[in-house]
């Protein structure tokens, strides 16, 4: 555990669910863990018990990747976790496919509306669809996010071999959507289980992301906004090459200034604690410190690839390299736009940043 894990508290000790069970976190809220094929080796998943229109059931929120052994989780959870009741809605926090892959499937078993915002539900079900590997805006795979890293200096031919090779990746994870959904608000309130949940819009890391906060149980749902062990990843890819993301998700963590202190946060990946307020510090100290680093390294003229080393002290996997790329980027845009680095593109069409 590091020194700012160890500012947190975790009520449930070690506690982690078991494969195809579910965990009790709060009245009427159970915890679910299914395997990602990553280095980040799971997602969370929450079951809110629930009642429409006069049916008993359940919320789902969040889904898990499309791969035949998380269906086969989801099965036992629907046996053993369930207690008989159907699934009643879908609640889906953002468009990446750890948390939307299988909202197709949930969906159409059960019969299920899907509960979503409208920027990340049309935009997974765009990249859902599967596309010629040239196709732009493809995410960050593909040839459009080689042409994107090649021109924030990712040369190496390896790297860019892989990169092109995963063009289908989005939807590999993420074969389909539901045809049709209910669209989430900031500010809007849904009534789960007799208790108000109150959408809280995020950006930064998705493009309209939804963390769900019940005031009555003292709990968040916090997606992939705040995280216990890890920083939540901000990068710049392909579909919005200038985008300008880490203010965005900075300005974003004010909206849960309003929640109570011991709020038990319920984030997508590592255990449940409280401190929130605790963390959403740390978070911005994390990036200010970053951002002071990057300073200092582009006194002469670097290019994103150039500071990964200065982000990341450790050795990167391909997976990891491409969301480092965006994140390298997505710190030096934040610089740049704030007018402290100035850019330029040399001789190799290659993006240079250099402190002011």
């Amino acid at each position: 555990m590091n020194p700012n894990e160890q500012k947190l508290s975790y009520p449930l000790g070690e506690a982690l669910p078991e494969p195809g069970r579910a965990v009790g976190i709060a009245d009427g809220v159970q915890w679910i863990r299914m395997p990602l094929p990553f280095a980040l080796d799971h997602i969370n998943l929450w079951l809110l018990r629930d009642e429409i229109d006069g049916r008993q059931g359940w919320t789902v929120v969040d889904c898990g990747i499309d791969r035949a052994e998380v269906r086969a989780r989801w099965e036992e959870v629907f046996e053993h976790a369930l207690g008989g009741l159907p699934v009643l809605r879908v609640v889906v926090t953002h468009m990446h496919p750890d948390h939307v892959g299988l909202a197709h499937w949930l969906c159409e078993r059960w019969q299920a509306p899907l509960w979503m915002t409208m920027t990340d539900y049309t935009l997974a079900r765009l990249w859902s669809a599967p596309a010629p590997a040239d196709a732009e805006g493809g995410g960050p795979t593909g040839e459009s996010a080689v042409r994107h890293f090649a021109q924030h200096g990712l040369l190496d031919p390896e790297a860019q071999r892989q990169i092109r090779e995963r063009h289908g990746y989005y939807s590999g994870l993420v074969p389909g959507m539901p045809g049709s959904f209910h669209r989430m608000l900031h500010g809007q309130v849904l009534r789960i289980g007799g208790r108000d949940w109150r959408v809280i819009v995020g950006y930064g890391h998705a493009p309209e992301h939804a963390s769900l906060s019940c005031p009555a149980l003292g709990v968040l749902i916090s997606g992939d906004m705040v995280l216990p062990r890890i920083s939540t990843n901000v990068s710049v890819f392909d579909l919005e090459p200038e985008a300008n993301p880490l203010p965005l998700y900075l300005d974003s963590l004010k909206a849960y200034d309003g929640l109570d202190a011991d709020t038990l946060v319920l984030p997508s990946h590592g255990r449940p604690f409280t401190g929130l307020h605790e963390r959403v510090a740390q978070q911005h100290a994390h990036h200010a410190e970053r951002l002071d680093e990057l300073l200092v390294a582009c006194g002469e003229p670097v290019s994103a690839t150039d500071i990964l080393p200065v982000l990341f002290r450790r050795k990167l996997d391909l997976h990891q390299l491409t969301f480092a790329m965006g994140e390298a980027i997505a710190h030096l845009h934040a610089l740049y736009f704030e007018g402290k680095l100035r850019r330029s593109v040399d001789a190799q069409g290659i993006y240079r940043f250099q402190r002011v």
